[in-house]
């Protein structure tokens, strides 16, 4: 039962992340009501993103069902709009913009263990890299955990539904529909939460893959789902695209709308229904034995509710509450109890907050606590205990809460010595294309970790006890922003990193590496070292640190000779202190519409001995929706003038040898119709544009103005990073200089070989690759350039925002080439020096 508990507390996305929001008082009584409603609907569906979050909305204030999407991946290999964070940090954001959007709309939010290793043109394809057994396993789990009365599916089990994860997502809901329900699959899971077989499962047909259906088609459910609640003062609809507007990472911002929005249910497995997806489906309290009383007292709540005096329903709460614990165990019991919990709190307008005097600690380290809590009703309450176990934290207290009057006093505690760290629980081990590595069975299907530290509240309200969880946070006050507030998290005592993810050593020279120290606690000193690969040397080979203060920074500079060999490998940083070794670094990834997040990878960078070759000293890179190219160029080199959009003249474009757009960068900067001809015009007379993948919608520029001849583009992409490449035009200047280029070079490649590539092009351009997944026939579009004038027209939709920061050698040299091909048959000049940033 206390797995349960922790399993349905953690799909609520506010109970970890932030404080509780106090609603108002026709939300309290939306929720009064929503007591009395026992029926369930579980969403599922591929990605961040993919489900529908007006029916969720309906569904969860509307009907007052309990409500979940069950998200078989979060979101990993996608694109970024508004970051160069991909992979494991885009995971870890899309994550967070669910949660936001389920802050938003009430639902509950869970995950399997899959990895999004990119897009998927098969379901085949999708089970073998994700291994289906494994994440089969995890959709029954949360089926028996959650126990949904009704399964709803965004996609079609076909090909209909247009990406591998997108069809593999329905074939696995349909499966476990009646695994859920047989002792004989995943035997553990069914001994430790018992079975499930949901009533029904429906497919959430769309118009943009089934343009036929409507209400008259046999066996679908139609509802109108853009129906107004008057008590949240807003429609479905206008609560949907708040919600899907979370979705910032992809650009999701939608608009509000307001009038009748149909959905079609078209059922695909379970008892068919005429009128309602709950049809035959007990609601009521009656569905739990010895709980025939509970309506009535609902139904009172909710007749002598005050919306000016939320707590006077207080005292038939606590009744409902008694009536509900003496219920037998059971999902509805936890699952009520929880809501009733809830709404004694937001009746009582108890406000109950700890603050940490610092965001984070180490294992064994004090923690200063400030306490902060009021009783905003004139309700009969007073404090009686606090404990928190991870901060080794148990005190009786008797205190009187009156009306308005704050309770603040501070504490300083211990942490625990044997507390884990907070990275986010699935990038904890190392992990594999298809799927995470989760050693703690306990948290599969929740979407982040418990709280680093939470208190326990006792209180006696109306002499009854009165029990709530408060998770420990970080406050600041921004002059701006106003008050912001972050986990508190516990990390390493000391965190070391690199200071950049890849170092490139194009020749036998030494190159400077340096590593950056930071405290998590006072009076760390010890020695750090590098991990070099065999034969490397570096000078100093070790450097001896001092830390006094909690956060102090140090940088210690290494320099470091490679071998004469060309090599893949890593260069890894360890601190030691009191015999012990340290060697995890931090990453924080911070926006304003997710709470902040903090990683603790290992503290180690890919190394890359190769022979580089490169012309020119001088890039012009224009930002693009986020990628790390100008880091990578940088790490070539070159200086990079990153441009800004009034900075692009024809005056300036003369300082540089080529110029760079970053990734869809014709679809997200709006000022790019206006200096693309000064670039064409730059290219004409003598320079290098290399335009990198757009998609094939939403463009800030006419199709027939950003390239000098004409090409169509399209949705064509080659998803298998490993299928061959073939070379059309060895000899072509671009595949020799600086360097050679061979099929050698496509080796090591990451989750892709390019996205979204011109399906038709002008005979001025000259296709140099070709490719294509397996059964498919082949595509050219890759790679393209075009003599233009005196100079050249390069567009490219290999993915070169990934393999980059991934390190892979190949990328590197042919991207290389790209930005020196304006110099063949040139002698070298230098450019004039810039203030690049």
């Amino acid at each position: 039962m206390r797995l349960l508990i922790l399993f349905l507390l953690a799909g609520n996305s506010f109970s970890f992340a932030q404080a509780l929001r106090q609603p108002s008082s026709s939300e309290i009584k939306l929720k009064i009501k929503k007591l009395n409603f026992l029926g369930s609907v579980l969403y599922v569906a591929a990605h961040p993103d993919d489900e529908n979050t007006r029916a969720i909305s309906y569904f969860i204030s509307d009907q007052l069902a309990a409500t979940a999407y069950l998200a078989m991946t979060r979101g990993d290999g996608g694109q970024n709009l508004i970051g160069p964070e991909i992979r494991d940090q885009l995971g870890l954001i899309r994550t967070q913009e669910l949660l936001s959007a389920r802050r938003i709309d009430g639902g509950q939010q869970f995950f399997t263990r899959a990895n999004d290793f990119g897009f998927s043109k098969n379901s085949k394809e999708t089970f073998e890299i994700w291994n289906k057994d494994e994440i089969l396993s995890d959709v029954v789990r949360v089926y028996r955990q959650f126990q949904p009365d009704v399964i709803l599916t965004r996609f079609p089990p076909d090909e209909r539904a247009g990406h591998g994860h997108h069809t593999a997502s329905a074939m696995l809901a349909i499966e476990a529909f009646d695994k859920s329900n047989d002792s004989i699959f995943f035997p553990e899971q069914a001994r430790e939460y018992g079975l499930w077989k949901p009533k029904r499962l429906f497919v959430n047909t769309g118009r943009w893959w089934n343009q036929a259906v409507n209400e008259s088609t046999p066996g679908v459910i139609t509802i109108n789902v853009g129906t107004y609640n008057t008590l949240l003062g807003k429609s479905y609809s206008e609560i949907a695209a708040e919600s899907r507007t979370q979705h910032k990472s992809q650009g999701f911002g939608s608009p509000g709308r307001r009038g009748d929005a149909p959905e079609y249910f078209e059922l695909a497995k379970g008892d068919k229904a005429d009128k309602n997806i709950f049809d035959g489906v007990n609601t009521t309290w009656l569905r739990i034995k010895g709980a025939e009383k509970i309506p009535a007292l609902v139904d009172k709540a909710v007749e002598e509710f005050k919306d000016e005096d939320p707590a006077a329903s207080v005292p038939q709460l606590l009744k409902i509450r008694g009536a509900i614990v003496a219920l037998p165990a059971s999902v509805w019991k936890t699952r009520k109890e929880i809501e009733v919990n809830e709404l004694i709190q937001n009746c009582l307008g108890l406000f109950v907050e700890t603050t940490a005097a610092n965001f984070w600690s180490s294992p064994g380290e004090k923690v200063k606590t400030n306490f902060e809590i009021i009783n905003r009703s004139n309700a009969l309450l007073s404090l009686t205990q606090i404990k928190a176990s991870k901060l080794l934290f148990d005190s009786t207290v008797s205190s009187e809460l009156r009306r308005n009057v704050p309770l603040t006093f501070k504490s300083e505690s211990s942490l625990n010595g044997n507390s884990g760290y907070s990275d986010p629980y699935w990038l904890r081990e190392p992990h594999t294309q298809g799927l995470f590595t989760v050693n703690d069975q306990s948290l599969i299907g929740t979407p982040e970790n418990q709280p680093a530290v939470s208190f326990e509240f006792t209180f006696s309200l109306f002499n009854e006890p009165f029990t709530l969880h408060c998770p420990l946070i970080y406050k600041w006050t921004d002059p701006v922003k106003g008050e912001l507030m972050r986990p508190f998290e516990i990390v390493p005592p000391v965190l070391v990193n690199l200071n950049q993810p890849v170092y490139l050593f194009p020749d036998h020279s030494s190159k400077k590496v340096t590593v950056v120290l930071k405290s998590a606690k006072e009076n760390c000193s010890g020695m750090v070292e590098l991990k070099l690969p065999a034969g490397w040397k570096s000078d100093p080979s070790s450097f001896q640190f001092e830390l006094r203060k909690r956060g102090e920074e140090q940088s210690f500079t290494f320099n470091v000779l490679p071998g004469n060999e060309e090599l893949t490998s890593s260069i890894n940083v360890q601190a030691t202190m009191d015999n012990k070794v340290f060697d995890r670094s931090s990453q924080m990834i911070q926006y304003d519409h997710i709470p902040i997040q903090t990683l603790l990878p290992k503290a180690s960078s890919k190394a890359l001995r190769i022979n580089l070759k490169k012309e020119g000293s001088v890039i012009g890179y224009v930002k693009g929706a986020g990628d790390e190219i100008r880091s990578s160029l940088r790490n070539m080199g070159y200086e990079v003038w990153e441009m800004k959009d009034e900075e692009i003249t024809p005056a300036n474009l003369k300082k540089v040898d080529a110029v760079v757009l970053g990734i869809r960068a014709l679809n997200t900067n709006e000022r790019i119709r206006h200096f693309m001809p000064s670039l064409l015009d730059f290219t004409k007379e003598g320079g290098t544009l290399i335009v990198q993948y757009n998609n094939n919608f939403d463009l800030e520029i006419d199709a027939d103005k950003f390239s000098p001849f004409p090409m169509t583009m399209s949705r064509d992409r080659v998803t298998q990073e490993n299928c061959e490449v073939r070379i059309l035009k060895p000899d072509h200047p671009l595949l020799n200089y600086p360097n050679a280029i061979t099929a050698k070079d496509f080796d090591g490649w990451v989750q892709e070989r390019g996205l979204y590539f011109p399906s038709k092009w002008a005979p001025e351009y000259e296709a140099l690759l070709s490719m294509n997944d397996a059964g498919e026939p082949a595509k050219d579009g890759s790679l393209l350039i075009a003599k233009y004038g005196n100079g050249h027209y390069v567009y490219t939709s290999l993915s070169f925002f990934r393999e980059l920061p991934e390190g892979v050698p190949g990328a590197y040299k042919l991207f290389a080439n790209l930005v020196s091909v304006g110099k063949i048959n040139k002698p070298s000049s230098s450019k004039v020096k810039i203030n690049a940033k």
